[in-house]
């Protein structure tokens, strides 16, 4: 995931107009930290509005990895219509312009229908880039980069910081010191395109996040409580042999699939590296981790909608 401070145009290459969904009063948005309940509650608003479900979940795009990312049920995929989930080998990555093109691809499949559009996750990246859009930033240049790099581990990354500050000051004082990534992106925007790279900061988000956003709450302890015991229910589920299939499949395991809670976890006991019980209590600890920064994310929304779990 993104650093939460780091806009989504900042993250990925261009998206043209085309490329991203027309939001619409046809469109609802519901979202909330892991394991607070939201696709339960997603295939009964479907139902009331009409609606197709379209998933914003980094995770849910990769096919074969079904326990550790909960998806939907089957039951609740034959109920109601999803879109956006198995659409890619774990082994391939997956950006947020590419989400945008598939989700504006979604969109226009429901209307065609006759259906209303209900986005459903707990990906704030995606969510911020649905509402905000992509900016033209330049694609990465590798050559660049590895400069960059080189001139970070030779000098420092708070000379690199230093130098951002001086070239895009509103830039270095959202992206954090030691952010080495997002300071290189930040000194690559300037010099491929001579403009800074917060001009992606200011967003235009479309008047129906005003009004049709909802967010899920849980009080904390109930949360922490639900992702305890979802991650228990996880490795009785078979995470375990779920990731050593996938593992063994052409490609294996890519570094973007592996970055959902559990699948390292899973990786590191195959190997041999922990136990069953370490592996469990480390999935819980970032779970954990993750649902901090998805609420603080989502409370940047500022017209949303919060409905008690």
């Amino acid at each position: 995931m993104a650093h939460p401070d780091t806009p989504p145009q900042a993250a990925q290459s261009a998206c043209s107009a085309d490329d991203q969904p027309r939001l619409g009063d046809d469109c609802w948005f519901l979202s909330g930290p892991t394991a607070a309940g939201k696709s339960s509650l997603a295939i009964r608003m479907a139902g009331e509005l009409g609606a197709d479900i379209v998933s914003v979940d980094s995770m849910a795009v990769y096919h074969g990895l079904d326990v550790g990312t909960a998806k939907p049920t089957a039951l609740q995929r034959a109920a109601v219509p999803h879109h956006l989930i198995d659409v890619v080998p774990p082994s391939e990555p997956y950006s947020v312009a590419r989400w945008l093109a598939a989700a504006a691809r979604a969109v226009d499949d429901c209307r065609v229908r006759g259906r209303r559009i209900l986005f459903v996750g707990g990906t704030p990246l995606y969510l911020r880039a649905l509402r905000d859009g992509l900016a033209p930033l330049p694609p990465a240049d590798d050559a660049l980069r590895r400069r960059l790099t080189a001139e970070a581990a030779a000098h420092g990354l708070a000379a690199l910081h230093a130098r951002l500050a001086t070239v895009d000051p509103l830039a270095a004082a959202r992206i954090h010191p030691h952010d080495a990534k997002r300071i290189i992106r930040g000194l690559e925007v300037v010099e491929a395109t001579s403009n800074p790279l917060s001009a992606a900061f200011a967003p235009a988000p479309h008047p129906v996040f005003e009004s049709q956003f909802l967010v899920l709450d849980i009080p904390r302890a109930a949360l922490r409580d639900r992702i305890d015991r979802r991650v228990e229910q996880m490795f009785a589920a078979g995470i375990i042999e779920e990731t050593a299939a996938a593992l063994e499949a052409p490609g294996g395991i890519g570094p973007t699939a592996r970055q959902a809670a559990g699948y390292t976890e899973a990786i590191d006991l195959l190997a041999g590296h922990i136990d069953r019980a370490e592996a469990i209590r480390r999935t819980q600890q970032r779970t954990r981790q993750l649902a901090k920064r998805q609420l603080t994310w989502l409370r940047s929304f500022r017209h949303a909608i919060w409905l008690a779990a």
